[in-house]
């Protein structure tokens, strides 16, 4: 008896062993961005930042010409507890899911109504709040990690979404 609790303890610490490594590197981690107005009003996202693991990102990974849900695993999530307008289109204060249309020298971000959804498959045009063109420019180096993220003077929040040599970026300011 003793010498079978013997063995399972060593088979469950080994197979613990052989696990530890992995487990801080996972896929696509969840990671956030916030950006604050001057006046105390916030934009918050939520999304999960996929790696390049040595693969070809846009025009391969991320098709071009259809709709990706900027990130991975579950939806993006884009709140803002202000009315706002991004690239000078008026959204309301409220929870949406983020989606971009990306293409080799233009892009659009696509704040989509649905919510609480996986990030796939896209919900659907009719469900599209606003289809904003974005600025697109290319980063001096390679970035592994999808990353969005916020530059902010107070007055506005420039949104930029960056992966491989890839940045796309929108101005989003308070409604006032």
């Amino acid at each position: 008896m003793r010498a079978h609790l013997l063995m399972a303890c060593s088979l469950i610490l080994a197979g613990l062993a052989i696990a530890a490594p992995s487990w801080g590197q996972v896929a696509s981690p969840p990671a956030k961005a916030d950006c604050k107005f001057s006046d105390g009003k916030t934009i918050h996202v939520d999304y999960s930042s996929p790696r390049m693991r040595g693969r070809k990102i846009f025009g391969d990974l991320v098709p071009y010409g259809e709709p990706w849900r900027v990130g991975a695993n579950d939806a993006t999530t884009f709140v803002i507890d202000t009315d706002v307008k991004v690239g000078g289109k008026d959204v309301p204060a409220g929870s949406y899911t983020l989606f971009a249309l990306p293409n080799p020298d233009s892009w659009q971000l696509i704040i989509n109504k649905t919510t609480g959804e996986w990030g796939i498959p896209y919900p659907g045009a009719d469900s599209d709040l606003a289809r904003i063109p974005m600025k697109v420019s290319k980063l001096s180096s390679p970035l592994e990690d999808f990353t969005i993220g916020f530059q902010s003077d107070g007055k506005t929040c420039s949104m930029h979404l960056d992966w491989d040599t890839t940045r796309a970026t929108v101005e989003i300011t308070e409604k006032k």
